[in-house]
């Protein structure tokens, strides 16, 4: 076999016997020793100075090769979804708000791209984030109401993101990513016992999860007045005292003889006003308990939350989620429990805002948004996140407390929360930063879903959206760099519960967008711009109003829907009228039936579903007390 490298054995090249060793020409030969004066010495020469020059050249390069993690990291980047809770897209500084200071949120928008017709799939919390999930209309997935229970309403309900739904999150860890949900989750937990966990984000993708698998409620704070369903508890107490009040009239008469009733109808009225009032009050009664819980994966970590640590935790869980998972591709959802109330803020920020606790709340957010954007720069991994921002719908509108307001505020948008056509309640804020990526400091006007992140983190991570149903979300990086021009979207069906109360037209030749309301809310008083009677706007019945022909809006001249167009007015009315009636009617054709998840029966309290760290009904524990909490 050769030995050694190429290596010259005698004196010079003029006229001496020159020899010449190499293995690179032939490296199974016995001899690989060659005399330069034999003929063809230098031809010999030259080959072999070729190889070694190659050869040194293929090592280098490979030594050069970063490691495989940052390959990986590389073809596969980390995401970042930030997704606040009830803020309006007037609250934030680059969309136009001067007053509230937002200017971590305003520096994603400047180093990355902004989209101003962002829209989300419903206008309440669990349809949405159900749809911002999977990538699909809520009603596909049984997660839009019928009735007036429009969102998840029990920690111990059976409804919630059926497990046959696949989110980005389930794709994201089938390729490989450590999967984290920190904050709301609102989809869920059990089925049908209490441990069974079916509706879990750890039962859909996620490998790590911390926080309210409900969502935040003033109930879960003992100095503000009930929030969850506050006037049909009132009827109840009302109603509970109505039969206290007879009952102990029959018993006064029967005692003064003035009333002929027999003590055994008297204890059946006793034993039936014990039963009313205990078969509400368990459950209203105790709504802390039931529903303000903090969990870390399975385990319940506290019940009922100390809400004055509740920002300290996440944000910390948040932090060390990114730093325990920086050398391998990973997906972050922290999804805020600002700004919902009851507006959980920490002293350092109580009474910064010229906006009372609200923008107290939103600033306190903020400045979260600039903590995580921190700890992504100390690893090392600006470059290789792609960081996104949204809310799940509008502020709310109807949220006073005397004359506090502490709902959101959606800009020159007409409507809020709650109302599934009207844009300030769907039209929320969207950035996406990804520097050498994504360009920098661009405003996009095209209309874009929160469905949308679906097939766009997928496709990104190397995964493949579902081919087994309907997908309504579109892969945004064509739009984001710039190499399409318009979106996806020709059709936005906007949805109040399963009821059909808007649609969008993006006529991408004109470069108009038609919107055509089907169904509005009635607003209460007459000229408010809410449902300030009823705290929320309804899907149908008497608090509604039905348009035939539909009221059409051009959005792209009008987008505060302030001058509906007639037949008179716009020429193109019928025309654009009978296109928008035809989708609809292509739309249904892709909807099948499936179970309802927001049922009466799946969204009432069921003992037998509570999560409970102790023995039902003792539940109580705080595994949180005794760590120490970093000063953030």
């Amino acid at each position: 076999m050769c030995r050694g490298d190429l290596v010259i054995t005698a004196g010079a090249w003029g006229g001496r016997k020159v020899k010449i060793c190499t293995p690179f020409l032939f490296p199974q030969a016995k001899n690989c020793c060659f005399d330069l004066n034999t003929p063809n010495a230098k031809m010999i020469w030259q080959l072999t100075s070729y190889w070694k020059s190659l050869v040194t050249s293929v090592i280098f390069g490979l030594l050069l090769q970063p490691p495989l993690a940052q390959l990986s990291t590389i073809t596969q980047p980390n995401f970042v979804l930030l997704m606040a809770d009830d803020l309006g897209i007037g609250d934030v500084g680059c969309y136009g708000n001067d007053t509230i200071r937002t200017p971590n949120i305003d520096r994603l928008a400047k180093e990355g791209v902004k989209l101003t017709q962002h829209i989300a799939a419903a206008p309440l919390c669990t349809p949405s984030r159900a749809a911002f999930l999977t990538g699909r209309y809520p009603l596909r997935s049984g997660m839009d109401a019928i009735n007036n229970y429009r969102v998840i309403f029990w920690n111990g309900g059976s409804g919630g993101l059926p497990p046959n739904e696949t989110t980005f999150a389930k794709i994201l860890q089938q390729q490989g990513y450590s999967t984290g949900l920190i904050g709301k989750w609102h989809q869920g937990v059990n089925c049908e016992s209490r441990n069974d966990h079916c509706h879990h984000p750890l039962n859909h993708g996620f490998d790590y999860f911390y926080g309210m698998p409900f969502t935040l409620i003033s109930d879960c704070q003992t100095t503000e007045a009930p929030e969850m369903d506050r006037v049909f508890r009132r009827k109840l107490w009302l109603y509970t005292q109505m039969i206290c009040l007879f009952t102990l009239t029959a018993a006064l008469g029967r005692i003064t003889g003035l009333i002929p009733v027999r003590w055994k109808t008297l204890t059946c009225l006793a034993g039936f006003s014990l039963l009313f009032f205990v078969s509400w009050f368990s459950s209203y009664g105790f709504v802390r308990y039931w529903n303000c819980i903090m969990m870390r994966n399975h385990e319940i970590t506290e019940q009922p939350m100390v809400t004055e640590r509740t920002t300290s935790l996440i944000l910390r869980e948040s932090i060390a989620f990114i730093e325990r998972n920086k050398h391998k591709p990973f997906l972050l959802f922290l999804s805020f429990l600002h700004s919902h109330t009851p507006l959980l803020t920490t002293e350092k920020f109580i009474g910064k805002s010229s906006h009372g606790l609200y923008g107290d709340n939103v600033e306190e957010m903020d400045w979260m948004v600039g903590q995580v954007l921190d700890a992504i720069d100390k690893e090392g991994l600006k470059s290789t996140t792609l960081v996104y921002f949204a809310s799940d719908h509008g502020g709310w509108l109807e949220r006073q407390e005397d004359t506090r307001q502490l709902g959101g505020w959606n800009g020159i948008y007409r409507g809020g929360k709650a109302m599934g056509g009207w844009e300030g309640g769907i039209r929320v804020p969207g950035i996406l930063r990804w520097p050498g990526v994504l360009p920098a400091g661009t405003v996009i006007n095209e209309p874009t879903s929160l469905m949308d992140i679906y097939p766009t983190v997928t496709h990104l991570a190397g995964g493949v959206v579902p081919q087994d149903r309907v997908i309504d979300g579109r892969d945004l990086m064509p739009l984001l760099q710039g190499r399409a021009e318009h979106s996806e979207h020709e059709f936005l069906f906007h949805y109040c519960g399963i009821h059909l109360h808007a649609v969008r037209w993006h006529q991408k030749d004109s470069g108009a967008t038609w919107k055509a309301h089907y169904v509005t809310p009635k607003f209460r008083p007459l000229g408010a711009g809410a449902c300030y009677d009823r705290g929320f706007c309804p899907c149908f019945g008497e608090g509604v109003t039905q348009h035939e022909p539909p009221l059409l809006f051009d959005l792209s001249q009008d987008p505060s829907e302030a001058k509906p167009l007639s037949a008179d007015t716009e020429p193109l009315f019928d025309t654009v009228v009978e296109r928008i009636g035809r989708a609809i009617e292509e739309h249904r054709r892709t909807l099948t039936p499936v179970p309802e998840q927001l049922s009466l029966y799946n969204v009432i309290w069921k003992p037998w579903l509570q999560p409970c760290c102790g023995t039902f009904p003792f539940c109580w524990c705080d595994k949180e007390g005794d760590s120490e909490l970093a000063d953030l």
